[in-house]
C-alpha cells in the first residue's frame, strides 16, 4: 500500500472547479437560445453632491411609459417590464421580462421635489436633500486618555 500526502489546497481548487461549471452552466443558453434564465436588474450609478443625490439607471429599449418609480426619503424603487418584439424562433441575447430593483439611498431626501429624465435609455434621477442632510456636521467629543 502506497502513503499519499494530505493536500487540502487540492480539495479547494476541485471545489473552486465546482462552483465555477456550477455557474458556468447556470448562465450558458439553454438549447432553446432562452439567454435570461436570472432576474436581469438595470445597472445603476449613484452620485452625490452637497445638495442632492443623482441617480442613473441603464433601462435600454424601454419606454418611459413601461418603468415605475417610487421614491421613499431613504430609498428608491424602480421596477417595470420589457416586451420581447418578435415571438418566432429569434436566437437572442436581450433580457425581457420584469424587473424589479430598490436602491438604499446615502442620505435623507425631499421625495416630494424629485425630477426624472428618461432620454437615450438612461433614467435620471434628481433626488434633493433634506435641508438638514445638506450641511450635517456632527462633533465629537474627545476624551483624554
Amino acid at each position: 500500500m502506497r502513503l499519499v500526502r494530505y493536500n487540502p489546497w487540492q480539495e479547494i481548487d476541485t471545489l473552486q472547479r465546482q462552483l465555477t461549471r456550477l455557474f458556468d452552466e447556470s448562465l450558458a443558453p439553454t438549447t432553446r437560445g432562452d439567454f435570461c434564465r436570472f432576474h436581469k436588474v438595470p445597472r445603476a450609478e449613484l452620485s452625490e453632491t452637497e445638495a442632492a443625490i443623482i441617480l442613473k439607471l441603464e433601462v435600454p429599449g424601454m419606454e418611459s411609459k413601461d418603468l415605475e418609480v417610487e421614491v421613499t426619503e431613504d430609498a428608491v424603487s424602480i421596477s417595470g417590464e420589457r416586451q420581447q418584439q418578435n415571438k418566432d424562433n429569434t436566437r437572442s441575447e436581450f433580457h425581457y421580462g420584469q424587473f424589479h430593483r430598490v436602491i438604499s439611498l446615502p442620505a435623507r431626501i425631499q421625495n416630494t421635489n424629485v425630477k426624472a429624465e428618461y432620454k437615450d435609455g438612461v433614467l435620471n434621477l434628481t433626488l434633493p436633500k433634506k435641508e438638514d442632510e445638506k450641511n450635517k456636521v456632527v462633533k465629537v467629543n474627545l476624551e483624554a486618555a
